[in-house]
């Protein structure tokens, strides 16, 4: 990864127009909507983020800026719910006692400070984290984000993003940079805690046990296959069993509730054809437009922590050309993407085969399934939006 100096992600583009920028076809003399400037293509993109900008943007994704406690509705039926708001507004107030090293917070509000190494095992022990355990639909990532925002500290002091950003952020920056990058936070939360990668889940752990060792507290919310039923929803024995010594300092909330994930919406369109991806490519101001196969080359050359860069300011993604992923790896970087579109609200319009059959069954039946059922079903929810841009 290069690391630049200046504050600001800067991406550098080696063409513009359908032909200089890779984007598949020409679609000058189309007929239809005016057409817009030339969309640009993401495998021309190759965006240098500085490391101080990288953990900056660990906040909630924009679709969650808005969300507060106040804002989740509980179900009546599911007091589960109601009780994981008032735990987590609870878990909020306590993290107010936070203080600097050499502060004199004292009893559980004391516990989220930092204190002196020779200190440190004179601090109260006790739970500071929160694990949210549930299923599909039931606003875990909503709570989650509701906690970062009312943590009373400054955004910089508190750090909001998926597992797989936190390995990313580790690769690209390095364990113990990590760790003293993160140790000044007050509260780190973790959606979608993943167990499904031993090495990646040892590796966060150890992180988290040094970041709790300097007082920062921590959120999570757990990882499960959509369409579990039953105890199959739940994840929190695998969960206190793979972080081991660190599952002392998990209170675990479990959130009951229905599935309301894509219910009462509209099917994602079926897939266009080439030229009707080209065209709403140049009639979209600021769409991107990439045959899927190169995108996909493109992605192994552009560290996964730079993804969310690769997108910024793109409208829309039109992909051309969408065929079965060919290998595990390229497999795990298109969740990365998908992630980061669902993140920046991103609308997709693609030709080729559905999103569903973009993983092998093999794929869908092994250890990382839960990735790909979760890219399938956030590209399935971008591409209904993608399709709202081309309604007449």
């Amino acid at each position: 990864m290069t690391i630049v100096s200046t504050t600001e992600a800067q991406i550098s583009e080696t063409g513009t127009g359908p032909d200089a920028t890779g984007g598949p076809g020409d679609a000058s003399g189309v007929s239809g909507a005016p057409l817009a400037p030339a969309p640009v293509a993401l495998t021309a993109r190759e965006p240098h983020v500085p490391a101080d900008q990288l953990v900056a943007e660990m906040v909630p994704p924009p679709r969650f800026d808005g969300v507060r406690f106040a804002s989740y509705i509980p179900d009546p039926a599911q007091p589960s719910q109601t009780e994981a708001v008032r735990v987590l507004g609870a878990f909020a107030e306590g993290l107010g006692g936070g203080q600097r090293p050499g502060g004199s917070g004292s009893g559980p509000k004391g516990w989220f400070r930092r204190v002196p190494k020779q200190s440190r095992r004179s601090a109260p022990a006790g739970p500071r984290g929160v694990y949210l355990d549930g299923g599909y639909g039931v606003g875990k990532t909503h709570l989650l984000a509701s906690l970062w925002h009312a943590a009373p500290a400054a955004p910089q002091r508190k750090a909001f993003g998926t597992f797989v950003e936190l390995t990313n952020l580790v690769g690209a920056l390095g364990f113990q940079q990590t760790v003293r990058t993160l140790s000044d936070h007050q509260l780190l939360c973790i959606d979608e805690f993943e167990l499904d990668d031993p090495g990646d889940t040892v590796l966060v752990s150890s992180l988290l046990a040094k970041l709790v060792e300097n007082g920062v507290a921590l959120a999570a919310t757990s990882n499960t296959l959509p369409g579990k039923l039953g105890e199959g929803r739940f994840a929190a024995a695998d969960f206190l069993r793979e972080i081991q010594g660190l599952s002392a300092h998990f209170r675990t909330l479990r959130i009951d509730g229905e599935d309301y994930r894509h219910r009462g919406l509209p099917e994602a369109p079926e897939p266009y054809a080439d030229d009707e991806v080209t065209r709403a490519a140049h009639q979209i101001p600021g769409a991107s437009l990439d045959d899927f196969p190169a995108l996909l080359a493109h992605l192994s050359r552009v560290h996964p922590s730079r993804y969310g860069a690769l997108v910024r300011d793109v409208r829309a993604v039109c992909l051309t050309g969408l065929t079965p992923v060919p290998d595990q790896s390229t497999a795990l970087r298109l969740v990365v993407l998908a992630d980061r579109l669902y993140d920046g609200e991103v609308p997709v319009l693609a030709s080729g085969v559905a999103f569903d059959k973009l993983f092998s069954e093999d794929m869908l039946k092994g250890g990382y399934r839960k990735k790909y059922f979760r890219a399938i079903s956030r590209l399935t929810a971008l591409a209904r939006d993608g399709g709202e841009l081309t309604a007449p």
